[in-house]
């Protein structure tokens, strides 16, 4: 075991962690290109937008930030526990790649959020319904990925 290896016992606690985060974080990305949709169709300046503003910061940085750091965090470690990747299968690093596609997503959507508070948001209600599959089909593929492990 190296000086690195978390102990066997703490696997489950961390596994079951990192879902949770996990979880946390997709409904976010879910949910937030959903309210762009809204947003997008509200007249700049009206309550609406100011509502919607207010809901997509909440969630932000509520949950959606603090899901992806947990995801993360317990994500890497259980790197360290001794037997969960067999790292020369080639699914872990199309797994790793995708989370990437993820953390990217969430960066685009901080992004747009923040182009909507300044009133620069020149993008339609239909661009943000195709973002909004963007996680979804990511996510599916993780999934398949870490369960099924194809190769």
């Amino acid at each position: 075991m190296s000086d690195w290896a978390i102990p066997l016992w703490l696997y489950p606690w961390i596994k079951a962690l990192h879902i949770i985060g996990v979880i946390a974080w997709m409904a976010g990305l879910l949910y937030l290109p959903r309210l762009f949709v809204y947003h997008a169709d509200a007249p700049e300046g009206s309550e609406v937008a100011g509502t919607l503003e207010v809901m997509e910061r909440r969630l932000l940085r509520g949950i959606v930030n603090p899901a992806m750091v947990a995801a993360y965090a317990f994500g890497g470690a259980l790197l360290f526990v001794p037997g969960v990747v067999d790292w020369s299968s080639g699914w872990i690093y199309l797994k790793l790649l995708l989370v990437a596609g993820l953390t990217a997503a969430h960066y685009l959507y901080a992004r747009w959020h923040k182009d909507f508070a300044a009133g620069r948001n020149t993008r339609t209600a239909g661009f943000y319904r195709i973002a909004n599959e963007v996680p979804a089909v990511i996510m599916v593929a993780v999934v398949i990925l870490v369960v099924v492990r194809p190769f």
